[in-house]
């Protein structure tokens, strides 16, 4: 079977020539930064005749194997002209598909057997895999793309015209080294629930900064950590106390992974 998570903190916007026109583009965004991403949206349109309008009437599900993905692909498949979008998460196949309904739409007609989750078990999913996801795990103006492993994610291209950062991405993928990197973390205790600092550091066992907590639940995370120092004991500092966390490499990236 499959569980669905319902994605309440995702909104769609609809990009399209004309209100009566079916959209050419849905863009999922985090809802905490709608309007900011309209204007930004609004700003780059220049004079083109292009509506851009938020999809309050649709909900994001993410629909999560519970088994190997092939084993029940075609059984999506049969039902997928009951949902909106059924497809692939781009990002990688462990995190499975990406559903797009109406709101209020049946979800045990379009997956029978499968089982409701909650967006706690889908942070935990995507939490235990490295995958980040919003401006908590990947703050504006902060979050570099190869850092963040977005290349590993189909988020980069390298062959497409220009872009903020264009340059620096594109040299330091073909040039350069990449020292530090998001990972998936994992606690000895349970996370406190409010006082982590946004980017507390992560030491090593020497007092040594070896990187920062960006996001996490429960005994789960994820941290952007120095490559050179994920195989020694680490620790988070809060408050003037430590937790130890290990760190891991995903077994969805590339093998060899790459700089």
């Amino acid at each position: 079977g499959v569980c669905f998570s319902d994605l309440g903190g995702v909104t769609f916007f609809r990009l399209h020539e004309s209100p009566e026109e079916e959209p050419h583009i849905l863009l999922e965004c985090d809802s905490g930064v709608l309007e900011a991403i309209q204007k930004h949206l609004k700003l780059y349109k220049i004079r083109r005749k292009v509506n851009i309008t938020p999809c309050l009437d649709l909900s994001l599900w993410a629909v999560v194997p519970r088994e190997k993905a092939g084993d029940i692909t075609s059984s999506l498949a049969k039902r997928a002209d009951q949902a909106l979008i059924l497809t692939p998460d781009p990002r990688t196949e462990v995190m499975g598909w990406r559903l797009i309904t109406k709101k209020g739409a049946n979800l045990s007609e379009i997956i029978p057997g499968s089982q409701i989750g909650n967006i706690q078990d889908y942070h935990r999913h995507r939490y235990k895999q490295g995958i980040p996801e919003g401006v908590k795990d990947l703050p504006p103006g902060v979050a570099l793309p190869l850092e963040s492993n977005l290349a590993y994610m189909n988020g980069i291209s390298f062959t497409k015209g220009c872009y903020i950062g264009q340059e620096l991405t594109a040299r330091t993928h073909h040039m350069g080294v990449i020292r530090k990197r998001l990972l998936p973390v994992h606690f000895s205790a349970p996370l406190p629930k409010d006082n982590i600092p946004e980017g507390a550091e992560i030491v090593t066992e020497s007092g040594k900064s070896a990187g920062k907590f960006r996001a996490g639940g429960d005994e789960l995370g994820i941290a952007l950590l120095r490559l050179a120092n994920i195989n020694e004991p680490l620790c988070l500092n809060i408050g003037g106390e430590k937790m130890k966390l290990t760190a891991n490499i995903p077994e969805w990236w590339p093998k060899p992974a790459s700089k």
